[in-house]
């Protein structure tokens, strides 16, 4: 009866609505086993299988799934109502000339989808078919993986991947631990330690492991890969033991197994619900500028054409009210369409005229814009300037729908470390006790012949700080989650520790830990490794020190500390603490603070990465007091992080400071260079970083964000406690607009010397208060535009102390501004992907943190100093050829579509067509159409060389300045009046009367394919005019489409086609001609209508040049080698007046001037040791000799880095 109770239990507490229990959790039956009775019902819930879904169709749906999403674009759906309105009424042409353009749209983009999601079913397939070995019944069992179901044991040998999510159970190694990369789905290389299940590792068998009789209960399936909770029960007989379960015991799809011969363990996650699946979730669409102008001027055509068609229809009506006009005798009406209503007569008409006049929207704009954008992404990957021959990496293109947008960027929001610096971690000092230490730079005892002459600084500690330093020493041999990889294969021969000596290297997942322990090695205390739970180190003495490693506390972004506690040989146990100085300087009750507190201050000012070192003893009772916590905390299912969190920060306190450490992470190569053309090419750029603010003021000004005679602003938590945030921002925002009055952005942004230049410091703290203010304040409400107002009129901005939802958060909010910017973020890791997805162009860093970055990326680069290329050229080029794309295709469709308009008037406006069908259809697809598709593939107005010699070109084109209003007016105004020219020209010549040689005179079809035959020609050597870069591919694609349409249109009228009802242009071209005025008529007409485009860019570009002009028209005289030999600054307008400052292209001492060395003396043994220390970044190689380094030769004067 009990059990029916229990039973009964169990299902009201999983099924029953808004029970925490079945939301939250899962339980799995490890081998499907059913628990010993009395413990729990077994109650078997279904999971999905293992199979792996990433296509988007099936053989079933493509057809009507693909159909629905193209026809969801407003073109693409226009055409079809055009087309159903063509078949069902009596229109003036034919339904092919809309449905076959609209059917080459839709199949062309049917088959590039459909060859895309082919290649996704047979990657799917290819995955879940990959065999898997699974233990059932004491035997090993070979399945394909797609059959795996959640609770079936798995083998997995080394080098293989983890067919779904499993919990590690056994593994080949004694301690029940085994080595995984994670680099498919993070891309960390470095190998991850994972833990067994303490109650199973010994289970090594398939046999043993068969046996295990243990339930699982863990969390839903959830997307982040460093989280998961749960707890297994282990049945010994009628007893369970309950053990927590954590991200080190979960394996996740996609890992690979490392220098571990095999282990066993349980599939949890399977299918779609694996960790890896529910990273799939595609991103937002992002949508650029281009895209937006391009609906825009799409509405207007919209507008123009329903104007068109309701002139033409009233029209139509006033000229029939005289009864003979109306029927004429040649055309009487029928009885039916006599008795139709007035109304029902009046919008057939109207519908007859849109579809007569429905050219003017060019459908095949979107496949053009579509094509050009796919294909011109090939130029950047294939870029050999864009690769990084260290990485081998190349640039990747994610997205090529944001390609023109690279071209407009106003805002440049990059992270600092590992993308404005190389994350190359080399470890500088530490302090201890107030006592500096640097590594050795000693051979056979003798002091390096460059240390001579150096400032001596002699330490002497006494019997008491030997012992404090060595225990700081051994705290960071301790405190750290690095892996030792022991054994080394090279030629065949195993090579690892040798007589206690380490040759082996160090991994780990956080560059910092490896130089720190890196640097331990170099100061004498070197870590050997970590086995059967024992922590084994060298000291000084080459004697083996040993301590157990009994808790790992792990370090977090918000605690930003990790400890760990361990047991020395002489039973004294220890809390060892490091972490950033704001976390651990407030936890610490004695030590020499203020002396360790100045040094780290001083080493955050130079620009190093600093940690604070502190530690505790624990009594047996504290010990078990902390291992109470611990155990409670793991072991929950709700809440787990809180409550960790919670027990860590009762455990870390009370600490006994002993130093800090300083790490360098040195520049990028040519990370200022980049900065500084971002900059001089109009673009904000802000650096978004977790760092603390000294080392990230220090890269600001190592990498040119920060000049010398930059007036910081500082928006920070020290200064909001003296002040009220609201006297803070109005002070800068007093400052800030005093000076600059009512300066535009433009104007500021040239950075002129006449005026302060202003740099803006704010941290995550104070950016909190200004996003979410204090509800009883009533003048909160406009803190975000005073922020907003004060980062406007500053040249950079640096954000310290981030969290990764804040970097969106200030990527939003400038988005959101009212000029709505053009924003770009750059980042290397993880806690850059929110603000990457947020910014309207987001660029991957191809760095040492993974690469989920790079994945989340629209554009990937290997270095920071590839950003130059993508914007000032790469973008340049896309904007200017895209821009002339779009506003070409509707000048050509108004040169097409307006004579039709015109002839109306001539015709009674019965809606004859002014061109054969054919013409109509073909004009957009065959004729006119490749030429402009090459000009947007491969047109360079100015020099590449250029263009990345002189940036401020990049200010031509922002703000879409190509593709505004007044522009756009403008073609379309000449589309109108080369239409007018064309149609009245050949109505004039016309109307004297034209005979051909044999005194036949010219109909109504010869008009037309002569008036057709001028617009050809006439647009196609408009875009002639418009190309600077001329190659082979565009005489031949430019000049090969004119003799096309020649060809074509001889074929066309030529022949007499069977397939044709009637043949109205049977030789009516080649009868137009054999007439020697048609052929006068044709040249006059190309030229009238060309003469004033020509002449108005004459007359621009003689009196009032843009920049661009100035350079085009020099490097025509200097035959294209104006990037050799002209210095670009006398090209530009009337130079701004500049003050002259000596340090304006100063940077920080400690990356840039040369320093004396430091020597330090430690008296310990006979010998003195004598240690360098040289506190100089150098960015290239040039620059580790002379001073003169690496020099940009960009415009203006020249800029040592």
């Amino acid at each position: 009866m009990g059990m029916d109770f229990s039973t009964l239990r169990t299902l009201i507490s999983r099924y029953c609505a808004g029970e925490e229990n079945w939301v939250d959790s899962r339980t799995i039956y490890i081998g499907h086993k059913e628990p010993p009775p009395g413990t729990e019902a077994f109650i078997q819930q279904r999971f999905p299988d293992n199979r792996i879904v990433s296509s988007k169709y099936t053989f079933w749906n493509f057809i009507p799934k693909n159909l629905f999403e193209q026809f969801r674009r407003v073109a693409n759906f226009y055409f079809l109502i055009i087309f159903l309105v063509q078949l069902i009424i009596d229109t003036p042409t034919s339904p092919i000339t809309s449905g076959l353009p609209l059917f080459f749209v839709i199949t062309v983009t049917a088959i590039k989808q459909g060859y895309e999601d082919w290649l996704r079913h047979k990657a799917d397939n290819a995955v879940n078919r990959c065999p898997v070995h699974v233990v059932q019944h004491g035997k090993i069992v070979r399945k394909q993986s797609r059959k795996l179901r959640v609770g079936d044991v798995v083998l997995v040998k080394e080098d293989e991947s983890f067919p779904c999510d499993l919990v590690l159970l056994s593994t080949s190694r004694d301690d029940g631990t085994c080595y995984v990369t994670t680099a498919s789905l993070d891309g960390e290389s470095s190998h991850k330690t994972y833990y067994a299940v303490q109650d199973t590792k010994a289970y090594n068998t398939e046999k043993e492991v068969d046996a295990i009789h243990a339930t699982i209960e863990c969390e839903q399936p959830q997307p982040d890969l460093y989280k998961f909770v749960g707890r297994i029960n282990v049945y010994m007989g009628n007893e369970s033991v309950a053990r927590p379960l954590g991200s080190e015991n979960l394996l996740l799809r996609g890992a690979t197994l490392k220098n571990t011969s095999y282990i066993y363990a349980v599939a949890i996650y399977s299918g779609m619900e694996t960790k890896m699946a529910l990273n799939y979730q595609s991103k937002s669409q992002k949508r650029s500028a281009v895209e937006k102008s391009m609906n825009a001027y799409l509405l207007v055509y919209l507008c123009i054409l329903i104007s068109k068609a309701i002139i033409n229809t009233a029209l139509k009506y006033v000229w029939q009210a005289d009864p003979n006009r109306d029927e004429p005798w040649y055309n009487h009406r029928t009885e039916t369409e006599r008795q139709r209503h007035v109304l029902i007569r009046a919008f057939t008409d109207f519908l007859a005229f849109m579809v007569l006049f429905n050219y003017i929207i060019p459908v095949s704009m979107y496949v053009t814009v579509e094509m050009q954008k796919f294909l011109g992404s090939y130029f950047i990957m294939w870029d050999d300037e864009m690769m990084d021959e260290e990485l081998g990496e190349r640039a990747v293109v994610n997205t090529s729908d944001l390609n023109e947008e690279l071209g407009q960027v106003e805002y440049v929001f990059t992270d600092k470390t590992g993308t404005l610096t190389e994350n190359n971690m080399e470890f500088i000092e530490c302090c201890v006790d107030g006592h500096v230490y640097v590594p050795q730079v000693i051979c056979n005892g003798q002091v390096l012949p460059d240390a001579v002459g150096m400032d001596m600084i002699d330490t002497s500690p006494g019997p008491d700080a030997r012992e404090r330093e060595e225990l700081f020493f051994r705290a960071l041999c301790l405190c750290h989650t690095v892996q030792v990889k022991e054994e080394e294969t090279v030629d065949g021969i195993k090579h690892g520790i040798h007589q206690g000596k380490s040759t082996s290297f160090y991994i780990s997942s956080s560059p910092d830990e490896v130089a720190l322990v890196e640097g331990m090695k170099r100061l004498g205390f070197t870590y050997l490794r970590l086995k059967d739970g024992q922590m084994e180190i060298l000291n000084r003495e080459d004697e083996i020190e040993k301590f157990e490693l009994l808790e790992v506390l792990t370090f977090d972004s918000v605690r930003r500390r990790m400890s760990v506690i361990v047991k020395a040989n002489t039973g004294e146990l220890y809390l060892f603490c490091k972490g950033a100085d704001s976390s651990i300087f407030p936890r610490v009750v004695s030590g020499k603070v203020d002396q360790i507190r100045a040094r780290v201050e001083q080493n955050a000012v130079e620009g190093l990465r600093t940690l604070c070192v502190a530690y505790r003893h624990l009594s047996p009772e504290q010990y078990e007091e902390v291992c109470h916590l611990l155990s409670d905390a793991k072991l929950a299912l709700q809440d787990r992080d809180r409550r960790l969190a919670e027990a860590y920060d009762l455990i870390e306190k009370d600490l006994i400071l002993l130093g800090a450490t300083a790490v360098e992470d040195r520049l990028q190569e040519k990370a200022a260079d980049t900065i500084e053309s971002l900059h001089k090419a109009g673009m904000k750029v802000w650096v978004l970083t977790g760092d603390k603010m000294e080392t990230a003021a220090a890269t600001c000004y190592a990498s040119k964000l920060f000049r010398r005679s930059t007036q910081i602003l500082e928006l920070t938590t020290k200064r909001t406690e003296e002040q009220s945030l609201h006297d803070v921002l109005f002070d800068l925002s007093r400052t800030v607009l005093r000076q600059h009055g009512d300066m535009t952005r433009d104007t500021f942004s040239s950075f002129s010397g006449d005026c302060t230049d202003y740099g803006l410091i704010i941290d995550g703290a104070t950016l909190s208060a200004v996003m979410r203010p204090n509800q009883d304040d009533l003048n909160s409400g406009n803190y975000k535009e005073i922020f907003l107002e004060i980062c406007r009129n500053c040249s950079a901005v640096l954000c310290c102390r981030m969290a990764p939802l804040q970097k969106a958060q200030i990527v939003k909010l400038i988005k959101a501004s009212k000029e709505h910017p053009i924003t770009l973020a750059v980042g290397d890791g993880a806690n850059d992907v929110s603000m990457i997805l947020e910014a309207h162009v987001g660029i991957g860093i191809m760095g040492k943190e993974g690469r989920q970055a790079v994945r989340n990326s629209d554009y990937a680069v290997p270095k920071f100093k590839h950003l130059k290329k993508m914007l000032l050229v790469h973008g340049h080029y896309y904007y200017i050829r895209i821009s002339e794309l779009v506003q070409y295709f509707f000048y050509k469709n108004v040169c097409f579509i307006f004579p039709q308009f015109l002839y109306q008037f001539f015709c009674g406006f019965s809606q004859q067509p002014l061109y054969d069908t054919a013409y109509l259809t073909l004009y957009n697809i065959s004729f006119t159409s490749l030429p402009i598709l090459l000009y947007s593939l491969i047109e360079q107005h100015i020099n590449m060389d250029i263009l990345k010699k002189d940036p401020t070109l990049y200010r031509d084109i922002s703000k879409n300045s190509l593709l505004r209003w007044p522009i756009f007016i403008y073609w379309t105004i000449l589309g109108v009046y080369d239409a007018i020219v064309m149609f009245f020209g050949a109505y004039f010549l016309f109307d004297n009367t034209t005979f051909t040689s044999n005194g036949q005179m010219f109909g109504n079809w010869t008009f037309g394919t002569l008036v057709f035959t001028v617009l050809v020609f006439t647009v196609t050597f408009k875009l002639a005019l418009d190309t600077h870069y001329w190659t082979w591919i565009n005489h031949f694609v430019i000049w090969g489409s004119l003799i096309f349409f020649v060809v074509f249109s001889l074929l066309w009228g030529g022949i007499i086609w069977p397939f044709l009802n009637y043949q109205r242009m049977y030789y009516v071209f080649m009868q137009m001609l054999s007439s020697g005025p048609a052929w006068l008529s044709i040249i006059l007409l190309i030229t009238a209508s060309l003469l004033p485009d020509v002449l108005k860019k004459v007359i621009w570009r003689s009196l009032w040049p843009t920049t661009t002009e100035r350079i085009q028209s020099a490097d025509k005289l200097y035959e294209g080698q104006l990037s050799e030999f002209t210095p670009l600054a006398s090209l530009h307008g009337p130079p701004k007046a500049r003050t002259s400052d000596p340090q304006r292209n100063g940077s920080n001492p400690r990356r840039s001037e040369p320093f004396n060395k430091k020597v330090m003396i430690t008296r310990w043994k006979q010998k003195p040791d004598y240690c360098t220390f040289t506190p100089l970044v150098r960015f290239t190689d040039g620059a580790r000799h002379s001073k003169q380094g690496y020099t940009y030769s960009g415009a203006g004067s020249e800029t040592s880095v």
